[in-house]
């Protein structure tokens, strides 16, 4: 039985707590508040905003015409999210389930592919995508990010397929069920934790990112949220209210998706990390 956590034990745990919490919200304070600030640029160091005012709000909206770019990110991230989902799941069974030669050198080139920095693959998926005449195109774009979901998602759900015993499937053959069967009422189900570990990760991944988006998407009517910001920086300056307003809109839905799923999100990851 463990000893009891002191009175200095648990102020020093609180204090610890306070200062985590304050370093992980005051950014998301500071953006917020600005975005309602009806003086960002004169705001200086001040911890409150001088007033509260909706304009910057409604400037991202009417004149930024923002609520499109966010109808583009929306569609590449489902988009996404649904592809990688699909794809990692039927991955991940065929290399926990199936015995067939170099798969031990697969699971290590994707492990391998996880680390290569982003930056280092802009250019070469630029060509290979203006070879096959998906620039400018939301199908390529989402193409892109499912590749760049794949690894982590594959790896995760390898683990949970692997961690369900093969007794379970045996038993569902015994009852004459064929594989699409006990796939779909004995695998799936048991799996799906995974599932929403990876389908968060491939949603952030696709909602978040800038620099393939920049570089892939010419027509402005196919920008992203994070590429349409841009739209309120000029060459000498910025409109620091309403790129705060735009940013606490693109942030929400992460949030909001991030609080529906957390429970089913935090048991995913710790357990396609253990199983294996």
């Amino acid at each position: 039985m463990g000893r009891r956590p002191t009175a200095l034990g648990r102020l020093l745990r609180a204090l610890g707590v306070i200062a985590l919490l304050t370093v992980s919200l005051f950014p998301f304070y500071w953006m917020a508040s600005t975005a309602v600030d009806p003086s960002p640029l004169t705001r200086g160091a001040s911890l409150l905003p001088s007033g509260l005012t909706l304009e910057h709000f409604h400037t991202v909206f009417v004149r930024g015409d923002f609520l499109r770019y966010l109808q583009v990110s929306l569609i590449v991230a489902l988009g996404t999210v649904l592809l990688s989902g699909l794809v990692a799941l039927f991955a991940a069974v065929a290399v926990a389930r199936f015995r067939f030669r170099l798969r031990t050198q697969v699971l290590i080139m994707i492990l391998m592919i996880q680390m290569v920095p982003l930056e280092a693959l802009v250019i070469p998926l630029f060509l290979q995508a203006r070879s096959l005449q998906m620039l400018n195109s939301l199908l390529g774009l989402t193409i892109v990010y499912v590749a760049f979901s794949l690894p982590f998602a594959i790896w995760n759900l390898r683990g949970f397929v692997a961690a369900v015993p093969q007794e379970l499937e045996e038993a569902a053959y015994v009852d004459g069920a064929g594989w699409w069967r006990m796939f779909r009422s004995v695998l799936l189900p048991l799996v799906a934790p995974g599932l929403v570990a990876t389908s968060v990760f491939s949603f952030i991944t696709a909602w978040n990112e800038f620099i393939v988006a920049l570089t892939f998407m010419q027509d402005s009517d196919k920008y992203t949220a994070g590429v349409g910001l841009r739209t309120f920086f000029t060459q000498n300056t910025a409109d620091w209210g309403a790129v705060m307003a735009a940013s606490t809109v693109i942030t929400l839905p992460v949030v909001i998706f991030f609080v529906l799923v957390q429970r089913n999100l935090a048991s995913g990851l710790t357990q396609g990390a253990v199983k294996g």
